[in-house]
């Protein structure tokens, strides 16, 4: 039986699980959701010596990769995977990215040392832009009162339905090792997004504002302090992989037609 260890089963990688065990597969997975304890090495060692398939969706930590730091020399596995970020892009004033430009001269380095660490091990590296999906997106926030609108012409972001990174997963598990960008084919700014929102629900989308006026966090500020556009051909090449929701308007439909059935 095909056995999957997952390090980190939070809200991506519990659609990949959800896909794992509809197919027949055993998986073990770290965090709350899951039946084993990272801290627990015994336990760690044996699940990953029983298992054909490692995944991590765990981020880096005090500048390392903790999976690697901890469990690295248990990693012998013909097939690993890690979801990591186009944030190993770094800023290219909205040009297009794939996964031949160059990566380490964002904001996020130690991001980038675990993918190129990841890589080093022969696995698939999955690159990952802003992810949302039920109960994570644009509808919640406007729902919530806390959308808002940043008027910055020009500034774009690629985006990806959660489904459709657990689709692109489960295809990447007959695929060879590589990096393998993971996106919808519309890459648009938060304001536009912000707005089809609006337009779904029905309400009057939140007047734009400038980045002074909208008095972010220092973190949420430095979101907009890069712009690219994340090209996904390699993975529709490679993986023969198609985002079910290629661009944000479709993604965001779906969400609000699921939840009217699931209230039906």
């Amino acid at each position: 039986m095909a056995r999957m260890v997952i390090f980190g089963l939070g809200y991506t990688a519990s659609r990949i699980a959800r896909l794992l065990y509809a197919s027949g597969w055993q998986v073990d997975a770290t965090g709350r959701a899951g039946n084993l304890d990272f801290a627990d090495d015994r336990a760690m060692r044996d699940a990953l010596s029983r298992a054909s398939h490692v995944l991590s969706s765990v981020p880096p930590a005090d500048e390392a990769d903790p999976v690697l730091e901890r469990y690295g020399d248990a990693l012998g596995h013909d097939w690993l995977g890690y979801l990591s970020s186009t944030g190993v892009y770094g800023d290219t004033q909205g040009a297009w990215v794939d996964e031949s430009s160059p990566t380490g001269t964002g904001r996020r380095t130690a991001r980038s040392d675990a993918d190129a660490a990841w890589l080093a091990r022969d696995a698939r590296v999955f690159r990952l832009p802003g992810i949302y999906g039920p109960g994570r997106s644009p509808l919640d926030r406007v729902r919530a009162g806390n959308a808002t609108r940043i008027d910055l012409p020009g500034q774009v972001f690629s985006r990806v339905h959660v489904d459709d990174i657990a689709s692109g997963v489960i295809a990447a598990l007959d695929a060879p090792a590589g990096a393998y960008n993971l996106a919808d084919d519309c890459p648009a700014s938060a304001a536009e997004v912000t707005a089809e929102a609006c337009r779904l629900l029905g309400v009057e989308p939140p007047r734009l504002l400038s980045l002074d006026e909208a008095g972010l966090s220092p973190a949420a500020r430095s979101f907009y302090s890069e712009n690219r556009r994340v090209a996904n051909g390699k993975a529709k090449r490679v993986l023969g992989w198609q985002p079910r929701y290629p661009d944000y308007a479709s993604g965001l439909a779906a969400i609000l037609a699921a939840e009217g059935t699931e209230g039906s």
